[in-house]
């Protein structure tokens, strides 16, 4: 099984940056095989889907962040990152990473992720 640790989250605020990293523990050299996701989700709604990445880079974006984050991966750390510039405070969520597709509505499958809050 593997799994995934989120960090690099915080308190920014509005137009402010943060870099999140996702680390995959235990998944060895088949990291690269993985499609990888961003999620989030925010006080009261369910968990979205932000971002993803495919295999060999390809990139795609939820519009409501298109233009501000940038998603890449480093395969040789089996790790992705979420770059998120001009925040804004919709973006206040706990952030997950975890394969693309996932199940957004079973807990079993997410970590704790990394709260991000935007708030002057």
């Amino acid at each position: 099984q593997v799994q995934f640790v989120e960090s690099g989250g915080g308190l920014v605020q509005p137009g402010g940056s943060l870099r999140l990293s996702c680390a995959a523990a235990a998944s060895g050299s088949i990291f690269r095989l993985y499609v990888m996701g961003w999620y989030r989700q925010a006080p009261g709604k369910q968990r979205e889907l932000v971002a993803h990445i495919f295999t060999g880079g390809s990139t795609n974006y939820a519009d409501s962040v298109k233009g501000r984050f940038t998603i890449s991966r480093d395969n040789a750390k089996n790790t992705v990152y979420l770059q998120m510039n001009s925040l804004k405070p919709e973006d206040t969520a706990i952030y997950y990473c975890n394969t693309h597709p996932a199940p957004l509505s079973s807990q079993a499958y997410w970590g704790q992720g990394t709260q991000v809050t935007v708030s002057s």
